[in-house]
């Protein structure tokens, strides 16, 4: 399997069939197969050759999903940039990259000569936008004017992609994942679940150059579905959109839940055509999966539980464990090509039921780290990645994912996991979000403290917090202090950035 084999079975099975829908425009798989060819070749125009990288410093669109296509038909590399990073850090990671061709989109055309000047090694640059034409960047038509050229059907453990995480914390890494890992874990998803959608629609909306955006993108592919790219995301824009495309599939984070289920608009549009829900990234309160179910009522819902290094899932949570209260806790079990264990800090498989590190084995394990054999080497020990991750097993094989192994706290000499307490703070009436963090105490250590986002309008002291969560959990684990936000700092993931509350905690009340 490979990144281009569904556009090569939609031109030929469907070729009159959209392949993408963005805003206005529609493109079928025959004309996508056109673009695509073309944009090959005009990277063969510009120098590009086998293993070359090829940047993509853009929105989620049409163009992403033909660029992206279009480096694999040339037997390139692509290397999707966060376009929430600074240009230090964009910069950072085309030179380590050896970025050869960067496309950008009309929101980052004031960046080019700033990334022109810290990535030297940069050849060309090609505007991918429709916005006013940049002095300093060659035009889409130019692309679309070159001759087609033969798909180079890279394939295999051949590189596709090198996606960096990190940059939060540290120097960014480059996760380097082949055709082969992408497409399983693609696949994969589709294979776990006793309904599978086909046809139709997904909304694409989750960004495309994190692999939790990326991966949903490709299974959609492989189920011959019309991909409908939203650049940004707007709760409002994806309930219309899944109304008006009847959209079948959609992956959105907790936070994205979250925000659409809470909206006033919320029960105003059909939201009837979609058959699946993929969510991740982040653990989903209890709370909020109770309201999403309420609103999306004919959709089955899929956990995927995983991180870059894996493709991006190694385990699921398919809709039928859902309705189980125990079950619907957890991340679900191993994927068909993943093999997943719980190990002590020497690697030792624990017993059922103890917490220890979650690592994965499988096809979807990266091939490693660019240019980083060491970091590789520590996250993959003998065939298994190491997530990071502090979670147990049940007999069943359910993982149960109870935190970052550092974000654990440690509080008077008792463990307290940061995720349990998040899920009973969350089922309180005035708590819209909520993350939980360890801060420095005197007297234990640690103490553990809740930063609120509440619902319009309401209240909430400490006093109320700790007599409500001390009916869902053990007195130690309820928070002993708490700050009121309007914002949390978030990562382009949507994921709520933990170091930054650490650094920002004021102790609360």
């Amino acid at each position: 399997m490979y990144l281009t084999q569904p556009l090569h079975r939609a031109a030929q099975q469907t070729p009159d069939t959209p392949f993408t829908v963005y805003g206005e425009s529609s493109t079928t798989a025959r004309e996508t197969y056109d673009v695509v060819s073309r944009i090959a070749g005009s990277l063969r125009d510009l120098g590009v050759t086998k293993d070359d990288r090829v940047g993509l410093l853009s929105l989620n669109t049409d163009r992403f999903c033909q660029i992206v296509l279009g480096g694999a038909w040339a037997d390139a590399v692509i290397v999707p940039v966060n376009t929430r990073w600074s240009v230090k850090e964009i910069a950072y990671s085309l030179e380590e990259a050896d970025v050869a061709v960067l496309f950008v989109d009309d929101p980052f055309t004031g960046l080019i000569d700033e990334l022109r000047a810290q990535a030297p090694k940069l050849r060309a640059v090609v505007h991918c936008g429709d916005g006013e034409q940049p002095d300093a960047a060659l035009p889409w038509a130019d692309l679309l004017a070159a001759d087609p050229v033969d798909d180079a059907h890279r394939q295999g453990d051949a590189l596709a992609g090198i996606f960096y995480t990190g940059g939060t914390t540290g120097v960014p890494k480059g996760v380097m994942l082949g055709h082969r890992q992408i497409c399983t874990a693609a696949m994969g998803m589709m294979m776990v679940q006793s309904q599978v959608p086909h046809g139709g629609a997904a909304i694409l909306v989750a960004p495309a150059f994190h692999m939790a955006g990326f991966g949903a993108w490709v299974a959609g592919m492989l189920a011959n579905m019309t991909t409908v790219p939203l650049p940004a995301f707007d709760p409002v824009l994806v309930m219309r959109s899944i109304a008006e495309q009847g959209a079948k599939q959609v992956l959105l984070v907790p936070t994205m839940i979250q925000m659409i289920v809470d909206h006033p608009e919320a029960g105003k549009h059909d939201l009837s055509s979609l058959e699946l829900l993929i969510y991740g990234a982040s653990p989903i309160s209890e709370a909020v999966l109770g309201r999403a179910r309420d609103v999306f009522t004919s959709a089955r819902f899929l956990q995927a539980y995983g991180m870059t290094e894996l493709s991006p899932a190694t385990s699921f949570l398919i809709d039928e464990d859902h309705d189980d209260p125990v079950l619907r806790r957890s991340a679900g079990r191993a994927a068909p090509y993943a093999r997943v264990r719980i190990v002590d800090p020497l690697d030792e498989e624990v017993p059922r039921g103890t917490v220890g590190e979650i690592v994965a084995a499988g096809d979807h394990v990266m091939l490693g780290y660019w240019k980083k054999p060491e970091e590789t080497a520590e996250a993959v020990r003998d065939g298994w990645m190491h997530t990071g991750d502090g979670g147990y097993m049940d007999e069943r094989g359910y993982v149960y994912v109870v935190d970052r192994i550092k974000d654990m706290i440690i509080s008077g000499g008792e463990n307290v996991y940061s995720v349990e307490v998040e899920n009973a703070v969350a089922k309180h009436a005035s708590v819209a979000q909520v993350a939980v963090i360890g801060v420095p105490d005197e007297q234990w250590g640690e103490r553990v403290h809740a930063v609120v986002g509440l619902i319009p309008g309401a209240t909430l002291t400490l006093g109320e917090l700790r007599e409500f969560c001390k009916q869902e959990i053990a007195g130690y684990k309820c928070p002993r202090s708490l700050e009121i936000v309007a914002n949390f700092p978030m990562s382009a993931a949507g994921k709520i950035l933990k170091r930054e509350l650490r650094e920002t905690a004021g102790g609360g009340t």
